[in-house]
């Protein structure tokens, strides 16, 4: 079946979102979200569009932009290379680190465009990762609240819609983004997946290190006959508690994947 056309905005103004492949973690550590936001101001510098907002989640992206030089598909492209390139780097993977083309909805109206910035910084709050979305650090509501220090986020455009004046613009998009929001952009319901206990590979390593040691084991420990209960048990917990896939079970285990693929939740 082909492809459908993208809807072209025509304001420029596109709400995109990504996610992982196979909905798999696009952020196993704070460092690839970091990472990936040094990717949006690289590609940002040569004012090749706008950014009125993002919020990262542990496998999937949104993004408010608008284009300027380029066009919403070369833009994304860039963005796509550069953060795949560094996390199969990373990683010592080869393959998609995406999922298909990205999604993407054409913003024409304002009152539509306050609702998805909204929407986009409610996603923590959708998680029940956080009551507010101030204590986010993956988004750029804290920007709007005058946290912009690197200047990522082009907020004048959308404060100015609420006042001329900075300081009451802010107090009334703090307002605004306080109610509930009651938007499905994209349709995205069914990727808003709960998230785990553990969605950092660092939490996974101390988690096993803790669990190893209640036991009064080593890690090489666990392949032992005696022992095929507790690290059966083990796998269980890792695939209940965290987004790691099989493979990176069996690689942090140092088991093979059979071992892992027989283990049912």
């Amino acid at each position: 079946m082909p492809r459908q056309s993208r809807k072209l905005s025509k304001t420029g103004i596109y709400h995109v979102m990504l996610r992982g492949n196979e909905r798999k973690s696009l952020f196993p550590e704070e460092e690839d979200y970091r990472k990936f936001l040094q990717v949006l101001t690289h590609k940002k510098r040569d004012d090749s569009f706008l950014l009125y907002a993002y919020c990262l989640m542990r496998n999937h992206v949104h993004l408010l932009l608008r284009e300027k030089k380029q066009n919403v598909s070369q833009i994304m492209k860039r963005i796509n290379i550069a953060y795949a390139y560094y996390f199969n780097k990373k990683y010592n993977r080869v393959g998609h680190v995406f999922q298909d083309r990205f999604k993407s909805e054409s913003i024409e109206e304002e009152n539509y465009l306050l609702s998805v910035i909204r929407y986009i910084h409610h996603n923590p709050l959708q998680a029940k990762m956080v009551n507010d979305p101030i204590f986010y650090p993956w988004s750029s509501y804290p920007f709007y609240m005058g946290k912009d220090r690197e200047g990522i986020i082009d907020k004048e455009d959308i404060l100015t819609i609420f006042s001329s004046k900075i300081p009451e613009a802010i107090r009334l998009f703090q307002t605004f983004s306080q109610k509930p929001s009651i938007s499905t952009c994209l349709e995205l319901k069914s990727i808003n997946l709960p998230e785990k206990e553990m969605t950092h590979f660092e939490q996974v390593q101390k988690y096993i290190k803790r669990y190893i040691k209640e036991k009064n084991l080593k890690l090489e420990d666990i392949s032992k006959r005696r022992n095929l209960h507790i690290r059966n048990d083990l796998i269980l917990s890792l695939k209940r508690k965290s987004n790691l896939s099989i493979r990176e079970i069996a690689e942090i285990l140092g088991i093979n994947r059979g071992m892992v693929s027989r283990i049912k939740m």
